[in-house]
């Protein structure tokens, strides 16, 4: 890697508030969370609550810190499933454990949101929120690999 990048620092603007205290791969269809925005940002979300849907990213605070991650995995363990580059899959397994999640937006108030679908663990630091924009974000020529299919 180039000596030359500039470090990055990232610090969150809120924290995820839910149930699930525990990893886990399925399931999070139906989870209800909280995202507790840092209160001096509570401006920062006027007008998101015209959004049926937001984007979410986040920093998986549970993976383990400085482990080099594999650079090919079989998605979910299945070795069903081809063997491929971390980089095609969703595993949390990764350089910079980064999550980013399309959640339906419920309700807000003041700096709490509720949604539902976030695959996050309670206590989850939330780095950046964005609108979900079918027209922008859903290309209509997007597509997924075949073995995608096999794990719906």
């Amino acid at each position: 890697m180039d000596n030359l990048m500039p470090e990055i620092v990232v610090r969150p603007i809120g924290r995820v508030r839910n149930e699930v205290k525990e990893r886990r791969r399925e399931g999070w269809e139906q989870v209800s969370s909280e995202i507790v925005i840092d209160e001096s940002l509570t401006d920062c979300l006027d007008g998101l609550e015209q959004f049926s849907h937001i984007i979410v990213i986040y920093w998986m605070h549970r993976v383990a810190p400085g482990r080099q991650p594999l650079a090919k995995i079989h998605p979910r363990g299945r070795v069903d499933l081809p063997l491929v580059g971390i980089f095609s899959t969703r595993t949390p397994e990764r350089p910079n454990p980064l999550g980013v999640t399309t959640a339906k937006l419920v309700g807000r108030n003041r700096n709490v949101l509720k949604v539902v679908g976030l695959d996050a663990l309670d206590g989850t630091p939330v780095i950046d929120i964005k609108p979900y924009m079918p027209g922008y974000d859903s290309p209509p020529d997007a597509r997924e690999a075949d073995w995608v299919k096999k794990l719906r």
